[in-house]
Parts: structure tokens; sequence; C-alpha cells
């Protein structure tokens, strides 16, 4: 009884805080999380900075720790990084300040592509975030190993944001 009263505090304390989905140009966002994917699972992190009210640039990378039978140890296939550039469509569309929602264009190691994802900040510091990020152009256009298909195919990143203004 005394956990799920506590509980109750910290949720109703943490959501009247303000926080902030995206608050424009000078605005920082770090993220860590999971990082999911056909033969592969790892970690992922990001930083994002506002460059403008509803603009931000930033660099993402991953690294895949769990990968299937076969695909061999080499840090190349396993490792990606990329520059980014998203647009963040909260404050267009009207919706809480708490959370934000951003597609934007990636350019990384190994293909050219696309990412939409979405924040929803607790308090002024912490909040939960997901991405969905798929090559557009990829680099090697043949027949692709599975090894090489790592951080070059459909990926869902989840994990904590933190807000650094």
């Amino acid at each position: 009884m005394k956990v799920s009263i506590a509980i109750l505090l910290l949720f109703f304390t943490t959501s009247i805080v303000m926080a902030q989905g995206y608050s424009g140009k000078g605005d920082q966002k770090f993220q860590v999380g999971a990082n999911f994917q056909d033969n592969g699972t790892g970690v992922v992190a990001s930083y994002d900075y506002g460059v403008g009210e509803n603009i931000s640039i930033g660099a993402i990378s991953s690294y895949a720790l769990g990968i299937g039978e076969g695909l061999g140890n080499g840090a190349r296939e396993r490792f990606d990084i990329k520059a980014r550039f998203s647009a963040h469509l909260g404050p267009v569309i009207g919706v809480s300040n708490r959370f934000d929602l951003y597609p934007g264009l990636d350019l990384g190691l190994k293909n050219f592509g696309f990412h939409t994802g979405a924040r929803f900040f607790f308090s002024e510091g912490f909040g939960l975030f997901t991405e969905l990020g798929f090559p557009i152009a990829r680099y090697d256009t043949g027949d692709l190993s599975p090894a090489e298909k790592l951080h070059n195919q459909f990926v869902v990143n989840l994990g904590a944001t933190f807000n650094f203004l």
C-alpha cells in the first residue's frame, strides 16, 4: 500500500512540473537506449542541438552487442554513426509541451536514411523516447550479407532522454 501511494505521489509530482519536449534554438537533448533490428540488438546514443524554432541537428551512434549466428565479430559491421537533421512538430501541431514528435533525415557510414521519433518528458530533465529509422539509399546496392544489413535496415530505438537547457 505504501509503495502504491509513493508511486502515485511521484506520478502527480512529475506531471505537475512543466517539462519541455522541444524549446527551440539552443535546446539540447541527450538520449541513450536500446537498438533493435533483424539479427542484432545493441545500444544507441544520440545528441540533438536546436538551431531554430523547430529544427535541430545532431548525431546518433549505435553498436550491436547481440548478433545472430554466423555474422562474425567485426566492429565494422557492429558500429554505425550518423549526422542527423530533425524537424520538431510538437509546437507546430499544438500538443502538450512535454511531448515532441520529430521526423528527420540522417547521413551515416552505411546509408542515407529517414527517422521519426517521439519523446515524452515526465520532468524538466527526464523522459522516454522511441525512434524508427530506415535507409532511403544504401551505399552498397548489391545483395547484402546479414552482417552488412546491421544498421542498414529498419531499426527501432527505445530509451531515456535527458534535457540539457
